[in-house]
């Protein structure tokens, strides 16, 4: 789960060919799995804005009876979003190609064409805007896309989420001092000019709470598992896997490696060790390190899975529902070991031996 020697999954960059290796992956599984590998494929490889940089506010009018088609074309020609049949794919694999609405909107080059896409689904207009919250990003991360919208500032939000304070029953097991980390709920929220970054952790949590529900309360204490430890380890599956259907397999590896006294060995654990031990990284590195070094590997944090047994500290991110299901439902498995191939897929083994046949194989 490693990208040089472990067993946890690969960081590397992801070049054009690979992605498009993946996309034909997705679109093939598409039928048997059309929320699945053919959408995560979207949402990795072609769900990027069309300037990052650019975050000026545009005002885009959707028109009564128009169709998807159309709609995507005019964002491509405003410079909205970097490809049309991508964006009608996506919105196709999602559901809601015909329920884009008629209105005004405000939209930017900086926006992911998923977070385009579920604005238009929505019909939040420029009155009702959306907040986007993808799967898997650190509060940080968070913090910096509520203030780009106009949502107090980052050091106000980060402020609220060490504070820790919530009255929400799915929080209670989490140990004193603990951070919101883990329970931020991704999602689609509406705003407008009262929402704080207060209103914004509560209703984060609250949506958690929601969603984790008293059948997967049930689940966890079942697996002889605290709420918290759930999205522990749901937090590193959302980082670990590319491929969804391979999220509850992760899981089965994970737990074997626990019963055994095996440490975790996952490189998002130590990107997030690395990324707590200086605030900046991310201004060198991005907001998970991908090139882990050997001295990255020893840094002495309850975070890193590589120097300490059992799950880290705290969640790592902010999971989605499909990574707390996994963590909650896992696969029953011989396998301890996997390794991320080019593809995005992973190689799973049962031996050290196979892992290591695997590293071979797919490392050349």
């Amino acid at each position: 789960m490693f990208s040089r020697r472990g067993i946890v999954g690969l960081a590397a960059a992801v070049v054009a060919a690979i992605a498009l290796g993946v996309l034909a992956v997705g679109a093939w599984n598409a039928a048997q799995d059309p929320r699945g590998i053919a959408l995560e494929a979207v949402n990795r490889f072609v769900d990027s804005p069309a300037n990052p940089a650019d975050s000026s506010k545009r005002t885009f009018q959707v028109q009564e009876g128009e169709t998807t088609a159309h709609i995507a074309d005019r964002l491509q020609s405003d410079g909205l979003i970097r490809d049309s049949r991508s964006f009608r794919w996506m919105a196709d694999l999602k559901g809601v190609a015909a329920d884009l609405a008629a209105g005004e909107y405000e939209l930017s080059p900086s926006m992911k064409p998923s977070e385009i896409l579920a604005i238009l689904a929505s019909g939040k207009t420029k009155s009702n805007p959306l907040v986007t919250i993808p799967e898997g990003w650190r509060a940080e991360e968070i913090a910096e896309r509520l203030a780009s919208r106009g949502i107090g500032t980052t050091d106000q939000f980060m402020a609220i989420v060490r504070d820790g304070s919530s009255n929400s029953p799915a929080l209670a097991s989490r140990p004193a001092g603990a951070s919101l980390e883990g329970y931020l709920f991704p999602e689609s929220y509406a705003v407008d000019s009262k929402t704080t970054p207060r209103s914004m952790a509560d209703r984060m949590v609250a949506e958690f709470d929601q969603r984790f529900t008293p059948e997967m309360r049930q689940q966890a204490a079942a697996l002889g598992m605290t709420i918290n430890q759930i999205v522990i380890l749901a937090s590193v599956i959302e980082r670990e896997a590319v491929i969804p259907s391979e999220r509850p397999l992760m899981a089965g590896v994970f737990y074997n490696r626990l019963r055994a006294g095996m440490p975790l060995q996952s490189d998002p654990t130590v990107q997030y060790a690395v990324a707590t031990a200086d605030p900046q990284s991310h201004v060198k590195y991005g907001w998970w390190k991908r090139d882990l070094t050997e001295q990255d590997l020893q840094i002495d944090s309850p975070y890193n899975t590589y120097k300490h047994l059992g799950l880290p500290a705290g969640p790592i991110c902010n999971p989605g529902l499909a990574s707390l299901n996994a963590a909650l439902h896992p696969t029953k498995t011989d396998y301890y070991y996997f390794m991320a191939k080019p593809d995005g897929s992973h190689a799973f083994a049962k031996t050290l031996a196979e892992h290591n046949a695997n590293v071979l194989k797919y490392r050349k």
